[in-house]
């Protein structure tokens, strides 16, 4: 059970560090809240997947894959937010990894 909280912990931290950036920007509530609860799920799913590469590229893959689908609903709508998304993904997945391995193990 600890480790399922610093998981959460994690997650949440994540998601913190996400949405401050859109909270200045004032973006829309539910845009908020998605990118939060997105990075909260993937704080508990990125220390738990056990792959034989590094925790950095373990956190950046899963990451990644899973901004595919904000990608698509994003890109109808605002294409310079296709890079932020995906920087933040990068940074976010492979810091959750880090921390996750320094912390969970």
């Amino acid at each position: 059970m600890d480790n399922f909280l610093i998981a959460l912990l994690i997650g949440i931290i994540a998601g913190i560090i996400d949405v401050i950036p859109m909270l200045i920007q004032k973006m829309e509530k539910r845009a908020n809240l998605s990118a939060f609860f997105h990075w909260v799920v993937l704080g508990l799913i990125i220390p738990f997947v056990s792959w034989p590469v590094a925790a950095w590229l373990k956190g950046l893959i899963i990451a990644e894959l899973s901004a595919i689908p904000v990608l698509f609903m994003v890109a109808t709508e605002d294409k310079k937010a296709i890079l932020p998304i995906t920087i933040m993904s990068a940074i976010l997945g492979m810091a959750i990894a880090i921390a996750g391995k320094f912390f969970i193990g």
